[in-house]
């Protein structure tokens, strides 16, 4: 796809919300909380998540009227898929881990055009890590050029994942030994995929457009594949902008986890 001519401009966009985002977040994050859970799924949302929900549809959407708007914490509407190009935003991605003060959150903001993000911005704030992209530009971590790391095996390597998983009985091959590192934020466990940090993440769980859409792009251009477990291509702004999986690693990795899952029927 060819990168926007408005893309140094949405990215300078992009970047300054999502610091700005950050830094609101840091305001709420340690201290006590306003919390409640969702009528419609029974998950977690605090003040927090309104309040940088807020900021960012403010910035973002004062600059770029015509774009349209998806956010987990915005009611959606079906206006989206007529635009031409889509903010797609988590405000706090990892609400759980910022409920207990643990640094494993981030703040993922995508521009989608034709269904795939063109740009794609992600910070945690509370460990100053941000990420960026631009289709077809690389990705980089706090201004240094990253990509996924080439390890070319299960055995031993890092998988950003539950451990307990792999464990499962059910499993027709028991899995080798691997190495674990566990984020409540998905749209996190795959930037650490893109920066190398881990080697592959895996999850047989849905996943939202707001989960995926800048960690994905972030990850494409850092030479790695995001795909749902059946090898599917994510697709972003359908009607449903829901995903039953995601398996996230370098190419010759991505292969080898494609193999022990991509036969699993999900629910």
């Amino acid at each position: 796809m060819p990168v926007p001519e408005s893309a140094p401009l949405d990215l300078a966009l992009v970047k300054d919300a999502t610091r700005e985002a950050g830094a609101l977040a840091m305001r709420y994050f340690g201290a006590p909380l306003k919390k409640w859970q969702k009528p419609g799924d029974g998950t977690p949302v605090t003040e927090a998540d309104l309040a940088v929900n807020e900021l960012l549809r403010d910035r973002l959407t004062s600059a770029r009227p015509d774009y349209g708007w998806l956010s987990e914490e915005s009611t959606d509407n079906a206006d989206r898929q007529t635009a031409q190009r889509l903010f797609v935003i988590d405000p706090i991605d990892g609400t759980i881990a910022f409920m207990k003060g643990k640094p494993h959150f981030a703040i993922s903001v995508a521009i989608v055009e034709a269904g795939r993000p063109v740009i794609g911005a992600l910070f945690n704030p509370a460990t100053d890590e941000f990420f960026e992209a631009v289709a077809d530009r690389g990705a980089l971590l706090n201004g240094n050029p990253i990509h996924a790391s080439r390890t070319a095996h299960i055995e031993d390597s890092m998988m950003a994942a539950s451990e307990s998983m792999f464990s499962h009985p059910s499993w027709p091959r028991p899995w080798p030994e691997m190495r674990f590192i566990q984020r409540n934020s998905v749209a996190y466990r795959i930037a650490l995929v893109a920066a190398g940090i881990a080697d592959a993440a895996l999850a047989l769980s849905s996943k939202n457009d707001w989960d995926l859409a800048a960690a994905d792009l972030i990850l494409h251009e850092a030479g790695g594949l995001l795909t749902t477990h059946t090898g599917a291509p994510i697709i972003y702004n359908r009607p449903t902008p829901r995903h039953p999986s995601l398996i996230a690693a370098n190419p010759a990795l991505h292969r080898l986890l494609l193999d022990r899952v991509e036969a699993i029927r999900l629910p």
